[in-house]
């Protein structure tokens, strides 16, 4: 009996030797795939390559970076405490798009008030062209003068005459 113990005690430390290193990994944590780890790549730029997004980039630290959000997503981290990392220890300007919140919120507000700046302007300047384009259409009108009533009786009577 004590021969069956060791058989069985030998049997479970050879399938632990043997186990495949993925399956260790898949108990402690899940592995994030190409995919989580590539939607939040996106939201980030590299910090060597000036406008370039951290999911396309093949420098050696965005691979770096890459496996660093792997590792976060692993241990647990979500996309916000991710991203905040970065921020906070690379600035602003590794994010793909500025946040909405403090003077940054100007890159958002901004492009809207201008285009309704350019609107308002388009309208103006229809309205001058359509208003100058009847003016020069319209038949003109008489000015009106005062013309003393002796004149227009004498010119009256002349046209009669005429006739």
């Amino acid at each position: 009996m004590r021969w069956v113990r060791w058989l069985v005690a030998i049997a479970f430390l050879t399938a632990m030797i043997l186990r495949p290193p993925t399956a260790i990994a898949q108990e402690g944590s899940r592995v994030p795939t190409d995919d989580e780890v590539n939607a939040i790549a996106k939201k980030l730029y590299c910090p060597v390559c000036p406008n370039t997004p951290l999911d396309v980039c093949e420098t050696l630290a965005c691979r770096d970076w890459r496996e660093q959000i792997r590792d976060q997503l692993a241990a647990g981290w979500t996309e916000e405490q991710i991203i905040t990392y970065f921020v906070e220890r690379y600035g602003q300007r590794v994010l793909a798009e500025p946040q909405r919140k403090g003077f940054a919120a100007l890159a958002w507000v901004l492009p809207v008030i201008a285009v309704a700046v350019g609107l308002a302007i388009v309208i103006q300047v229809l309205r001058a062209w359509r208003a100058r384009r009847a003016l020069a259409t319209a038949p003109p009108t008489p000015a009106s003068v005062d013309v003393p009533p002796e004149v227009v009786a004498r010119v009256e009577k002349e046209i009669k005459d005429l006739w």
